[in-house]
């Protein structure tokens, strides 16, 4: 596993996240990270992964870290309400989401600014942790691919797998010892070079989003040495399973 030196400002903020986070899950978790070199030195890009855990944030941050990069996260905008905690996010350079509310036109504004600007900015198309059972992708929401169109930025996929071990999906316990194995490959760019010269449309978005989501699903058939469901699971058609499940108790 080569990393890169880190040569971004890192702030007061994220310097006490990586004093944090970092010997934790050097504690917790035994990395196997492939196709690193894909993530680019310089300039502005989006990182996109599948969402098994709610932990799974802290092992993406610690893959970009360790590649020399800055990475920013699209956070819940209720997580800024707490002042020291809003403050701490907002100077490690976190972007605030409202959900549902004009406010998502001005988080998507954010992210632009943020990927002009040069930086990187992490995003989970699923936009929650995934439904389907044996935890392969679902159907993506259209963010990530409205904001490749308009900056022209790389798209980096990371396939990932072993973080819902630490943390199953919505659930409170962790399991942290022994350490558990977390495995990332890192894809070349998402190949949306020919959508960029069309017009915005809705078929050319769903496009896009669609093979974000096809790089994803493939980079995490390689990490799990299986094949993905030929029919990706949908809330809107299939509902919350886990919502189902806490009726049913």
């Amino acid at each position: 596993m080569k990393v890169r030196k880190f040569q971004e400002k890192r702030g007061w903020a994220f310097g006490l996240g990586v004093m944090i986070v970092k010997p934790f899950l050097l504690s917790t978790t035994r990395q196997e990270w492939i196709g690193g070199e894909n993530i680019p030195e310089t300039g502005g890009f989006l990182i996109v992964l599948n969402h098994i855990s709610h932990v799974d944030p802290l092992t993406a941050a610690h893959l970009v870290y360790e590649y020399g990069r800055k990475p920013r996260y699209l956070a819940k905008a209720g997580l800024f309400d707490n002042p020291m905690l809003g403050k701490f996010l907002r100077d490690a350079g976190q972007i605030p989401v409202k959900r549902d509310t004009s406010d998502a036109v001005g988080a998507y504004a954010a992210a632009v600014a943020a990927v002009n600007a040069g930086q990187v900015v992490v995003i989970y198309p699923e936009a929650t942790i995934t439904r389907d059972p044996a935890l392969w992708p679902m159907k993506g929401k259209s963010g990530a691919a409205r904001i490749a169109l308009e900056t022209g930025c790389p798209v980096i996929p990371v396939g990932q797998w072993g973080a819902q071990d630490m943390l199953a999906p919505y659930t409170k316990r962790p399991h942290l010892f022994p350490r558990k194995k977390v495995m990332m490959r890192v894809g070349p760019p998402v190949e949306l070079e020919d959508l960029r010269a069309e017009p915005r449309t809705s078929a050319v978005v769903a496009e896009a989003t669609a093979r974000v989501m096809a790089a994803i699903t493939h980079q995490l058939e390689l990490v799990r040495g299986e094949q993905a469901p030929a029919e990706r699971y949908d809330m809107a058609v299939h509902g919350d399973r886990f919502k189902k499940q806490k009726k049913g108790k």
